[in-house]
């Protein structure tokens, strides 16, 4: 007999271990699934910002002080021009055709000057035939394909630098184009000139990526266009873009291609020219060029968003989910409580009633998006338009077969003596189950509230096409669509260049959801622990 109870005591002991080690295994699952998600999504809070970040709040956010802000982005304009002028310089030297643009136009406004100064004709002619000369001598040098030829037509030029006419007059224009000219051809093969020109639109994309848009240019259109990286890690990614071109090269005949990053530096790039002093210029200021600092920017879980999601917060996108979760919640919950209780009390034990609890587990276990597609076919033919309100009961439905098993589970265990006693008390089976059986049932009912809130708070498919949008404000009605956490994570992923270009945007809204659907079911199971402790008082 005390072999068998020992026996025993090992049996419970053993299965106590096993279910103590399965709990450990299941937090440990979450934890390794979880922590990486958090850790990134809690770096759309916590980042190191940029001046261009600071600019971006202002002026699409309105936050911040504006003469704070002026004076900082004085202070980094003036770390940036000596960047500019690099570029600006060798750019004179590759982009011919602006250049002959401005001989011409600068042909032009002497003329125009002359005429206003009402010089008599005769010398008017003669100034306007010796300005042509250096025009065309000028012009020539820029088409010119050797840097002998253009060395010549330059020094025609440059011969004419201390005569009167051009020294005293806006021609000595002319002498500096032709100087700068000089220099930079004097560091280039003219014969790669196209390019050094297509590499150069490479730099200048890297680079307005990297600080923004330059001073006087004319203001993008599109949010993501108006800044330059706004946070510390995406500009170390946009610096090494600036720094190194992406090249895939074959290394062995036969051999798959590898991707190889080259230095910009490189002779077959910009090495020996008037260019490459700008990336050492950048790589060593580019903290005087942004101001980098830490920032806790719990403004997240409030703000709007710039269109496409590059900027800003998941406010609406928060909201929206609550109201999709509340409005699902609201059709679900009395419709699966009162199924459950008459299923139950009234529906008995005949084939109907088992028939209706075997559709009734079918449809828990059908796919979400499933409903996603009936919810197109049905609720959003009856309003109209995908809204809202075809969203929240198409998630409502979706739930629905869960509140109803919780339910029906939850009042099934109350104990039939608590019905027997109301009933011999004189109460009808109505107000038994109102004011005795259903307080009884709570804490189980709950229970599937807690499992359907979770649910309908993280599902996309169903909300796809009947009611989210990816960007947008919460509407005023029911019959407007909104934005939601789960489909706006879903639209970030697929939108290769959105997740690419903002990676912390995609896993802080899958933080955001994940925190929400916490505070929802503590929340639900704070409820639940009063409901027990009222009923065990």
């Amino acid at each position: 007999m005390s072999l068998r109870l020992r026996l025993r005591g090992l049996w419970n002991k053993g299965f106590t271990g096993l279910s103590v080690l399965a709990v450990v295994l299941l937090g440990a699952a979450l934890l390794i699934v979880l922590a990486p998600m958090l850790y990134r999504g809690f770096q759309a809070v916590v980042f190191v910002e940029t001046v261009e970040f600071r600019k971006m709040a202002f002026w699409e956010l309105g936050r911040g002080d504006e003469q704070t802000l002026q004076a900082e982005i004085a202070a980094v304009q003036a770390a940036r021009e000596p960047v500019y002028a690099l570029l600006d310089r060798f750019s004179r030297g590759i982009d011919v055709e602006r250049q002959i643009g401005q001989a011409r136009e600068l042909y032009r406004r002497y003329g125009e000057k002359l005429r206003a100064e009402q010089t008599p004709r005769e010398e008017y002619t003669d100034k306007r035939a010796r300005a042509k000369e250096l025009r065309d001598a000028l012009t020539d040098a820029y088409e010119a394909q050797d840097a002998v030829t253009a060395k010549e037509h330059l020094q025609a030029v440059l011969s004419r630098a201390d005569e009167p006419w051009v020294r005293d007059t806006m021609l000595r224009e002319y002498v500096e184009m032709a100087r700068d000219y000089g220099e930079v051809i004097a560091t280039i093969d003219l014969g790669r000139r196209q390019e050094y020109a297509q590499a150069l639109d490479e730099v200048k994309a890297a680079l307005r990526k990297l600080l923004g848009p330059r001073p006087r240019e004319e203001v993008p259109a599109l949010a993501e266009d108006r800044y330059g990286a706004t946070r510390w890690d995406l500009a170390q990614r946009d610096l090494k873009r600036l720094l190194y071109d992406e090249q895939w090269l074959q290394e062995q005949p036969g051999q798959p291609l590898v991707r190889k990053w080259v230095p910009r530096t490189a002779p077959s790039q910009f090495g020996g020219t008037a260019l490459e002093p700008l990336f050492g210029v950048v790589e060593t200021h580019l903290e005087e060029m942004l101001r980098p600092r830490w920032r806790f920017y719990w403004q997240y879980f409030i703000d709007g968003s710039t269109p496409g999601h590059f900027f800003g917060g998941v406010g609406p996108e928060v909201l929206g989910t609550l109201l999709l979760t509340l409005c699902a919640m609201l059709f679900a919950v009395p419709l699966g409580i009162v199924s459950a209780g008459y299923l139950v009390e009234c529906g008995g034990d005949h084939r109907m009633v088992r028939i209706i609890r075997t559709c009734i587990n079918t449809l828990a276990g059908v796919p979400s998006i499933v409903f996603g597609l009936f919810g197109l076919a049905f609720f959003v033919l009856i309003v109209g338009r995908p809204c809202v309100l075809a969203a929240s009961l198409t998630l409502g439905l979706l739930v629905l077969p869960v509140i109803i098993r919780a339910s029906e589970e939850a009042i099934r265990a109350v104990p039939e003596t608590y019905k027997e006693a109301s009933l011999a008390l004189g109460a009808g089976r109505f107000r038994t189950f109102v004011r005795v059986i259903l307080p009884a049932a709570l804490p189980g009912i709950l229970t599937g509230i807690i499992l359907s809130v979770s649910r309908a708070a993280g599902e996309t498919a169903p909300i796809l096409f009947t009611g989210a949008v990816f960007y947008g404000d919460v509407p005023r009605s029911l019959f407007g669509q909104t934005p939601a956490l789960s489909y706006g994570s879903y639209g970030i992923a697929t939108g290769d260049r959105i997740g690419m270009e903002m990676p912390h945007q995609q896993y802080g809204m899958v933080m955001t959801l994940i925190l929400l659907v916490l505070l929802l079911n503590l929340a639900a199971i704070a409820i639940r622990h009063r409901v027990q402790k009222r009923l065990r008082g």
